[in-house]
């Protein structure tokens, strides 16, 4: 409809200013093909116009005229028949701008005003065209593209595995760490055990030495019949050695209770006559006996009284070490032996063996105490030189089981 009466406005002016110059012919001089002209390249302009806004509009990017001229067209009209070819508007427009723009401005309004609505459609088919740009499809990478990336990957995948191998490498080394260090802590606690027992054997026979030492220097305080007052003080330092002995033993029930009650501290024959980690003494008053002749009826009754009580309290150790082994044996083959995968009930077990094996070492103190005790009460019991008598016959029984035993390992042996 705009169409229609762009083109009857256009024909309708171009027939009034044919008009009258139709009329200025015929009133004045001769026709003046100016005017002529005018009219036929207005009507030309108005077609233009609407052949423009047909034909799809793009941005003139490099524009080959001034900003303030509008682009020249390149298509033909037809007028009434064949098609017309139009001159370039720079051209043939410049002379009409000059000699007559006021009514050229005046004869188009509405031209003009869709010519300053052009860059708006243009900008928005340049939008348009954006995002039909936007919507298509990512372009396919080229081979070289498509390399890098594979390398990629594969470098990733590489830096992945050589990440997890360091992972279990490092789990193995702290497994392995710990091992070393549980090993070295049971060697420790191995060495700790093994020192102590060396220890023990290493000060025990420095002990015998000094035993023997002192024992020379009774007997030959005996021999010089010495007044009991100085003889008391030989006796004194022989039973205070008896206590270094206890002490000695004391530290060594703590290291390893076992090598005390093994008795491989002592010698072969020593070992026949043991009794939980030491001698007997109810055997050693017999072996007092034999050699403290003459005894008052005071004495041999006190010496029998001792003997008597020493024999019950043996007998109570050695039923509550027996009952202790035999607790020992129940528990460790409770609920028989199988291989179950319960590891909770046998760590349970275990550790009450540990705790009923830890009742070893009072079994050994109370048996020490015994035998030192046994010690100080013949002291108590015998005057001094008697007492002095008694240690010299302890002391020369065991010496003589220590000499048998050492020829026992010497003997010579038959194959």
């Amino acid at each position: 409809m705009a169409k229609e009466q762009q083109i009857s406005f256009g024909m309708n002016q171009s027939s009034a200013s044919m008009h009258e110059n139709y009329i200025n012919k015929e009133s004045g001089s001769a026709y003046e093909l100016g005017d002529f002209d005018q009219a036929f390249f207005m009507y030309l302009d108005g077609q233009e116009h609407i052949s423009t806004q047909e034909q799809r509009e793009t941005l003139n990017i490099f524009p080959s005229e001034p900003m303030h001229v509008e682009p020249s067209t390149k298509f033909g009209m037809s007028l009434g028949g064949p098609t017309a070819k139009s001159a370039p508007k720079k051209s043939i427009e410049q002379p009409i701008d000059t000699s007559n723009g006021k009514n050229t401005s005046a004869v188009h309004p509405q031209n003009t005003a869709k010519s300053d609505k052009l860059p708006v459609k243009k900008e928005g088919s340049r939008k348009a065209t954006t995002s039909n740009s936007d919507h298509e499809g990512p372009k396919t990478p080229d081979a070289k593209t498509l390399r890098r990336l594979a390398q990629n990957r594969e470098a990733a995948r590489k830096s992945r595995l050589r990440k997890k191998a360091y992972v279990q490498q490092l789990e193995s080394c702290k497994m392995k760490l710990n091992q070393l260090e549980q090993e070295i802590q049971r060697a420790r606690t191995q060495f700790a055990t093994v020192a102590y027992n060396c220890l023990l054997i290493l000060h025990y026979a420095r002990w015998l030495e000094e035993h023997h030492r002192l024992m020379m220097e009774l007997r030959a305080a005996m021999q010089e019949r010495l007044p009991e007052n100085d003889l008391h003080i030989f006796v004194g330092s022989s039973l205070a050695h008896y206590n270094t002995l206890m002490n000695l033993k004391s530290m060594a029930i703590k290291a390893d209770v076992f090598h005390i009650l093994s008795g491989m501290w002592k010698t072969p024959a020593e070992r026949c006559f043991f009794w939980m980690g030491g001698f007997c003494p109810s055997e050693i008053i017999k072996v007092v006996l034999s050699h403290i002749d003459p005894l008052t009826e005071l004495q041999l009754l006190g010496i029998s009284k001792l003997q008597h009580s020493a024999q019950e309290t043996e007998e109570a150790l050695s039923q509550g070490l027996e009952a202790l082994y035999q607790s020992l044996a129940d528990t460790i083959v409770s609920n028989t032996f199988s291989f179950t995968s319960n590891m909770a009930n046998y760590m349970g077990q275990m550790a009450i063996a540990m705790n009923k094996l830890s009742t070893l070492e009072g079994f050994v103190r109370q048996a020490d105490n015994l035998r030192l005790e046994t010690l100080h009460r013949l002291y108590e019991i015998l005057t001094v030189r008697q007492s002095a008598k008694c240690l010299l016959a302890i002391s020369e029984y065991f010496h003589r089981l220590r000499a048998l035993s050492s020829l026992w390992l010497s003997r010579p042996r038959h194959e």
